[in-house]
């Protein structure tokens, strides 16, 4: 016997889950209901299919194909247009010539349909109804029998009135090709309304059969999750994928726990999950496969769908999670929540209880949401942050988008154009770079690959080039890919070109190369011999050796112990380089710790300085000979004397947010000074001047002389130089440094408060003592030497609040002074 597989229903009640997912392909417990059917017909013998299909056609015929991964028959029986429940299978009559099984694929039910099909036989009738006695029979059709269990009449979707039984239609029936008949081809017709009315109507017998076992119609939410909890609780006989590892808790191959995680059964974890120390699965829970819960998370009664990821610190209580969702750290989902494919919750976000997010909706971080998000969407504001493209590898940044975004990327470039690529030891980088690798390729662009090389050698063949990424896993949170751009200059990448870049990756308007206009992967010899020759040429090297300056450098498995031996072999310094190789074990750093260790090795070997590289290079952190670790607004200020010193009527590039006192010491040594914005692409491209002889800011310095990006090599020579010709030691020219005060807060802004927060900040500043270089930044708050800052974030919901002042408390007042104007504007 044949079994038709009713598959073509939309689903409107199951929204957001069926938006872009058939509702037969909806799982419980980890498996597409329709599948459940499947493995039910072939239980009883059944093993040749009609599926009649419709809404979404294609991802059921994709998963089920001709039915052979099954071991059973598939064919199908597409429908234009919705003909229901009767017009469906009617489309299928030319593969219907004996009496046949129909049943809903998205149901679910354990029923002895041998029993079923022998009572249908018996009864002699042309139809038979499989019947079922449900508690609620409002939502259902009922069907009245006689004693003879043979039809009388029917009531769809009865009121409470008209309840006058509780035995339902399950949509389960064994049919004669004879009803046919009465359906006729291409039009709309229903089994309950048209069909069985018909056929009582001509006098011919229908037969209610009551089954026993379990049944239920998931059309609701509701319903969706009390069918989870069934398999679970052992209610309904069907398979559960994976293995009973403990009473009630099931587990599929490939599962990693991390320490302490606690599951309380009945739940069900999937194929390839990675359950992160501290999270708490509790009852009821089903995740699906290759998901990701991190660290200290609790989910309660909820559903996760494949691929998802979900951040630390994660609280769910009775929701769904649809699949590659992607759940940021601190958010909190309340009972009832149902959180669409694809969407992104950003950190710190709460969902309360009944929100719908639809698919691939954005809610933005610290976002409370009340209501449901269905066609309002907050996009991604920018591809590009702060430090390029940057997100989780796999989940944000996989490699799918890395072809696309290289694409887009070489779309802006000259064919037969050459980029240089490199990457650090991450594994993840490595996997990645070549997909982006592959996506210029197939642009037409050429790549030098350096392979693993830190940023500072990249950013010098990147201006020997046509541009340059370089691809690096955040050694303090491994989990999180960068992508960053270099322009032909080897400076960070414009925001003007980013928005083109982002422009062809939104519109996907990518050149694609023929077959012989493909670029190629080259290798270049001798980049790093080069790039040590350069520096070495922008110092005195004869001071340095003649001086031979001890130094104490921490290469913190970073790029820096591929590039530094290179050039310091050439100074023949006096160097001892703790964790001096890359690696691409995840490290865990303690920065405190570190620093400790490292001071205590400068002061006990009397070196006149160490360094702690991170891990591209491009910054480090200075400890003086006493093993200090000197701040970032007094290293500031350090280099602008030492360079002002050496480098009288220069031009020192300041951001807006350094100290006054970084001013007043160029300008005592008869420098100029420029301010720039505090972006790193703005400081790099005001030092591309010719006159500029020093770029600093709080995260690293910039030495146009040697290349106008950030680049700790550089710092590190340039300290050993000014170390080396200068009679005090670098304790002494700390100690005698003015004092910074200064202060930093974030205060939690909406984005569509953020204009009217600066428009209200300008409106209320004193024309004279505003400064719009960046944000607002108004002088004299406190007296002399005073100022507060206040800058939106380019890609959170907050805004950065700077301040300083002669004394620490003075600064921390502007701070509160500032919040009470933000707040103020926000609450308004």
């Amino acid at each position: 016997m044949k079994a038709v597989i009713m598959a073509g229903g939309a689903g409107t009640r199951l929204r957001p889950l069926t938006s872009n997912t058939p509702k037969p392909m909806l799982p419980i417990a980890n498996v597409p209901m329709m599948e459940h059917i499947i493995r039910l017909c072939t239980r009883h013998g059944i093993g040749d299919f009609v599926v009649t299909v419709q809404f979404l056609a294609g991802s059921i015929q994709k998963y089920f194909g001709d039915g052979a991964d099954f071991a059973v028959s598939l064919a199908y029986a597409v429908e234009e247009s919705p003909l229901g429940t009767a017009g469906s299978v009617g489309n299928a009559r030319d593969l219907l010539r004996e009496p046949f099984l129909v049943i809903s694929g998205d149901a679910l039910c354990d029923f002895d349909l041998g029993v079923v099909l022998r009572a249908h036989e018996e009864s002699g009738s042309i139809a038979t109804i499989v019947l079922y006695n449900a508690e609620n029979p409002l939502e259902f059709g009922i069907v009245i029998t006689r004693e003879d269990g043979s039809v009388e009449r029917f009531l769809e979707k009865p009121t409470w009135g008209q309840v006058f039984s509780d035995t339902v239609n399950t949509g389960i029936y064994v049919l004669d090709p004879a009803v046919f008949d009465l359906i006729p081809p291409g039009e709309v017709v229903d089994f309950s309304q048209d069909v069985f009315p018909g056929l009582l109507a001509a006098g011919e017998t229908v037969n209610g059969h009551v089954a026993e076992g379990y049944w239920e119609d998931v059309g609701t939410i509701e319903a969706f999750m009390k069918a989870q909890r069934d398999v679970l609780d052992g209610r309904v006989d069907v398979d559960i994928p994976g293995f009973e590892v403990s009473d009630g808790v099931w587990q599929g191959e490939g599962v990693e726990l991390g320490s302490d995680v606690r599951v309380e059964g009945p739940a069900l974890i999937g194929r390839n999950c990675r359950i992160r120390s501290g999270t708490r699965i509790r009852e009821y829970s089903v995740i699906g496969d290759n998901v990701v819960v991190g660290e200290d998370s609790i989910l309660t009664r909820t559903l996760v769908f494949d691929n998802a990821y979900i951040g630390r610190q994660v609280q769910s209580r009775g929701g769904i999670i649809g699949k590659g969702a992607d759940v940021r750290e601190h958010a909190r989902l309340e009972p009832d929540v149902v959180v669409g494919d694809g969407c992104s919750i950003g950190a710190g976000a709460v969902l309360n209880p009944a929100v719908r997010v639809y698919p691939f909706k954005r809610v933005e971080p610290a976002a409370i949401v009340n209501t449901s998000v269905v066609w309002e969407s907050r996009a991604a504001r920018s591809l590009f942050g702060r430090r390029g493209v940057r997100g989780i590898a796999n989940v944000d940044i996989t490699p799918e988008l890395a072809v696309r975004l290289a694409m887009a990327y070489a779309s802006t470039l000259d064919k037969d154009a050459t980029v240089t690529c490199s990457r650090n030891a991450s594994r993840a980088a490595r996997a990645l770079k070549r997909a982006f690798m592959a996506g210029l390729n197939a642009a037409g662009v050429s790549v030098d690959d350096l392979e693993i090389a830190a940023v500072p050698l990249t950013r010098f063949q990147a201006a020997r080039t046509s541009g340059g990424i370089t691809l690096r896993a955040d050694p303090s949170e491994p989990e999180i890919i960068e992508i960053r751009f270099f322009d032909r200059d080897g400076i960070d990448l414009a925001e003007a070109e980013q928005r083109k870049i982002e422009r062809n990756f939104d519109r996907e308007d990518y050149r694609r190369a023929l077959h012989d206009e493909m670029g190629e992967i080259l290798y270049p010899p001798r980049v790093p011999e080069f790039y040590a020759n350069s520096l070495v040429r922008g110092v005195d090297a004869a001071a340095i050796t003649a001086a031979r300056p001890k130094v104490v450098l921490d290469y913190a498995y970073g790029t820096a112990s591929l590039l530094l031996p290179e050039v310091l072999a050439r100074l023949e310094a006096d160097v001892l380089a703790i964790n001096p190789y890359t690696t691409e074990r995840t490290r865990t750093f303690h920065p405190e710790v570190d620093l400790a260790r490292l001071g205590e090795l400068v002061r006990t070997s009397g070196s006149a300085f160490g360094m702690a590289f991170d891990d591209a290079a491009e910054t480090a952190v200075l400890v003086d000979d006493f093993g200090r670790a000197v701040p970032p607004p007094q290293a500031m200020l350090l280099y602008v004397q030492l360079m002002s010193e050496a480098h009288a009527g220069g031009t020192i590039v300041l951001p807006v947010d350094a100290s006054v006192h970084a001013e007043r010491i160029a300008l005592a040594a008869g420098c100029t000074v420029v301010w720039s914005q505090t972006s790193a692409p703005a400081l790099m491209a005001a030092a591309t001047s010719e006159e500029v002889v020093l770029a600093v800011d709080g995260t690293g310095l910039i030495v146009p002389r040697f290349q106008s990006g950030y680049d700790a090599v550089a710092q590190c020579l340039l300290t050993m130089e000014l170390v080396a010709r200068g009679a005090d030691r670098l304790s002494s020219l700390i100690d005698a440094l003015p004092p910074v005060h200064m202060a930093h807060d974030v205060i939690p802004t909406p984005w569509e408060r953020k204009g009217a927060v600066m428009r209200t900040l300008v409106e209320q500043a004193d024309p004279d003592r505003a400064v719009l270089i960046d944000g607002v930044k108004i002088t004299g708050l406190a007296g002399p030497d005073s100022w507060g800052l206040v800058l939106p974030d380019p890609e959170e919901p907050l805004s950065h609040v700077t301040a300083e002042a002669r004394s620490a408390d003075a600064a921390r007042t502007i701070l509160r002074d500032l919040r009470e104007r933000i707040d103020a504007v926000v609450h308004e």
